[in-house]
């Protein structure tokens, strides 16, 4: 940024190495951005490092800090791909640690955002590498004018209309007054955190494959667990859901979420961030896109099919005569058959009964999941009589395999592709 900081950080690492790559954000909010950019483009040149530079032109979310920073590090994974580096190094501060760990205790996190600001944090793809958070800002800018280096001060970082501005402005130097060395003290306190961090991502780990699999959370599973552990499983789960972006899930998502584990209704929904909805089905918690809408579909069947979770085909005789399958007699019905999804209105004429039954109401009964009803395939006939909902209810259409009097030529037969919804 040609800040302090980073030209320090620039400093200490060309007198290591001159395999480096200098990345320069220009975030369009001051007139001296410019003047930053073109300083260090020259600095660059004179020093024969690789320069690279990315302007943000608009910004189109409210929160202007978390967009600049998807924006930035979307910037920096393009440049690690580019040059096939495995590591970003960052000019974060032992100052940056304090303000980072006051804002995450008062919005609310977890064990790993209240530890604020790793020195190392691993990546999928590379590391990222703090090594100024034994620092102060003090000692940093001392650093730089000792050893005569030009950089230039940020006057937005006393705006205080931005959050971390008023943590630096009115909160730092309260701390640092009690105790000059307080930075130290607070990367204790962040070291401390990853340790028991990393303890209980360890025994998250022992349970995490019965709990989280297909998008789905076990219940079930996760209720053998105790509160404190639940939680940490939650922020670890939504974590793989969002690719650990930070700033995204809170302490009341996860407090959400426990509420609607612990509501007694079986089929409820919550929103969370970024346009992911949170589906409970029974005993089961389904992650997904809340855009998603339903598409309608009939299709005529033509001996095989593969419809949601379900195959569907014609068969030779079985003596298995449960709800997987269907025997039919030509006669008794109006060809050709189809396979449609449900319907408002749906009903059904069971087998050994005179009467009708709302499809929704045999759904219900069954623990058909909500999001899986919309889709779930019925066999009807052409004129549209619910012949059979394959693994659940069969219809009086539906012939027993001996059966007195009656006579089929048509066997049917289906086969769940997932879990069973029981």
């Amino acid at each position: 940024s040609a800040g302090p900081d980073s030209m320090c950080l620039l400093h200490l690492l060309m007198q290591k190495t001159d395999k480096l790559v200098v990345c320069h954000i220009n975030h369009s909010v001051r007139k001296e951005s410019i003047d930053e950019e073109i300083f260090l483009k020259s600095y660059c040149k004179e020093n024969h490092l690789i320069f690279e530079s990315m302007t943000i032109d608009k910004y189109e979310e409210n929160n202007f800090e978390n967009e600049a920073r998807k924006k930035r590090y979307s910037f920096y994974e393009q440049i690690l791909k580019k040059y096939h580096s495995k590591y970003l190094f960052l000019a974060h501060h032992g100052d940056d640690l304090i303000e980072t760990i006051l804002m995450k205790i008062v919005r609310g996190s977890n064990l790993e955002g209240y530890a604020g600001i790793k020195e190392v944090k691993d990546m999928p793809s590379y590391s990222i590498i703090m090594p100024l958070l034994h620092f102060t800002k003090e000692e940093i800018i001392f650093y730089d004018n000792s050893h005569h280096l030009t950089y230039f001060i940020d006057n937005s970082n006393i705006n205080q209309s931005y959050t971390r501005n008023r943590y630096r402005l009115k909160f730092l130097p309260l701390l640092k007054e009690e105790d000059p060395l307080v930075h130290q003290k607070f990367l204790k306190f962040s070291k401390t955190l990853e340790e028991y961090d990393t303890y209980i991502k360890s025994l998250i780990l022992n349970h995490i494959n019965k709990i989280f699999k297909n998008n789905m959370i076990y219940i079930d599973e996760l209720t053998k667990l105790d509160i404190f552990l639940q939680k940490n499983t939650l922020y670890y789960i939504l974590n793989i859901i969002y690719d650990n972006k930070p700033n995204i899930i809170t302490e009341k998502h996860i407090y959400s979420i426990i509420g609607l584990i612990n509501n007694p209704k079986p089929n409820l929904t919550l929103n969370l961030p970024l346009g992911k909805l949170l589906v409970k089905e029974y005993n089961k918690l389904l992650i997904t896109n809340s855009h998603i809408e339903k598409k309608d579909y009939q299709i005529t069947y033509q001996g095989e099919h593969i419809i949601s979770n379900f195959h569907i085909y014609t068969t030779k005789e079985t003596d298995n005569d449960d709800n997987t399958i269907c025997r039919l007699n030509s006669k008794n019905i109006k060809l050709p058959l189809y396979l449609r999804n449900k319907r408002d209105g749906d009903l059904i004429i069971l087998k050994g009964s005179n009467y009708s039954k709302k499809v929704k109401e045999i759904f219900i009964e069954s623990k058909v999941p909500a999001s899986k009803r919309s889709t779930y395939p019925l066999l009807v006939d052409a004129d549209d009589n619910i012949i059979w909902i394959p693994g659940l209810k069969k219809s009086k259409f539906c012939i027993k395999k001996d059966e007195k009097n009656q006579n089929y030529d048509i066997i049917v037969k289906c086969k769940e592709r997932e879990e069973n919804y029981e």
